[in-house]
């Protein structure tokens, strides 16, 4: 909304975000690509106002959001409505996803009442500094998950007894966890270039960290849940013990906003 540029939409809109209002970005369709070639949606200006029409996937708190930003294709562009949760046209979806503590949705809208936010035709670049700045948030979240299911191997490996000694103790577990300390540690590198790229908005390389960021980070969360799970034995396969949930995580994570083969073409083409 601010990158928008709109002060009327910002001073309707920001108190109620403010104050707990649900709110999420519709961006991905079918495909499941965040790119500006890829969205197929399209806005209509009609008798008192706009109207949105296409399909969105992957949209997160898509099911109960009360406040729906699209991103929908104009004659002059992509443009950026506003879409209330609850409009006529709208149809949410849930998703049936591997992760199932963040919560995604499919919306089909048709011929559904929006608000135009900034200029016609102008939204991409708004759109396209939004998810880059999720990807820093979602880069610091993956490089925190990875450092917890580190320490949970390394305390179990401690604690896990086996041919009367400690499972830690063993040169292949050492080396394991050695390999995963490595990653996540790099991985906190990133997170921090990334971050501070963040902080200014005409910083040239902010888009090659970011993309640089998702790639690292994502590899290395899924390789410590997995290797997590490795330690942990037989009883990292069980519904009960929790190790489960972070490896879900991370995979779902792996691929939101762009999985790390996408990031890397985009790495490729900046470099």
């Amino acid at each position: 909304l601010l990158a928008a540029g709109d002060d009327a939409a910002t001073s309707d809109l920001l108190p109620g975000l403010a104050a707990g209002t649900v709110a999420t970005l519709a961006v991905a369709e079918a495909d499941g690509r965040w790119e500006a070639g890829s969205i197929q949606a399209t806005a209509e200006h009609a008798a008192g106002g706009w109207r949105v029409s296409g399909t969105k996937t992957f949209v997160l708190d898509g099911a109960t959001a009360e406040l729906v930003l699209v991103a929908a294709r104009t004659g002059a562009g992509i443009g950026l409505f506003a879409v209330d949760g609850e409009a006529d046209g709208l149809t949410r979806t849930r998703l049936a996803t591997l992760d199932q503590t963040r919560r995604q949705a499919r919306l089909d809208l048709a011929g559904v009442p929006a608000r135009l936010i900034g200029a016609e035709g102008e939204a991409w670049p708004a759109i396209e500094r939004a998810i880059r700045l999720a990807i820093v948030a979602l880069a610091a979240e993956q490089v925190g998950g990875a450092a917890r299911v580190l320490d949970m191997a390394v305390d179990y490996a401690k604690t896990r007894v086996q041919f009367g000694r400690p499972i830690g103790s063993f040169q292949a577990v050492k080396h394991k966890l050695a390999d995963v300390l490595v990653e996540v540690e790099s991985a906190r590198s990133a997170s921090y270039a990334a971050t501070a790229a963040a902080q200014r908005p005409d910083d040239p390389e902010f888009a090659l960290v970011t993309s640089l960021a998702k790639a690292f980070c994502s590899d290395a969360y899924v390789h410590a849940a997995a290797e997590n799970i490795q330690v942990h034995g037989g009883i990292g396969f069980t519904w009960e013990h929790p190790a489960h949930l972070y490896l879900k995580r991370a995979k779902s994570s792996r691929v939101l906003f762009g999985d790390p083969v996408h990031h890397r073409e985009l790495l490729a083409s900046q470099l």
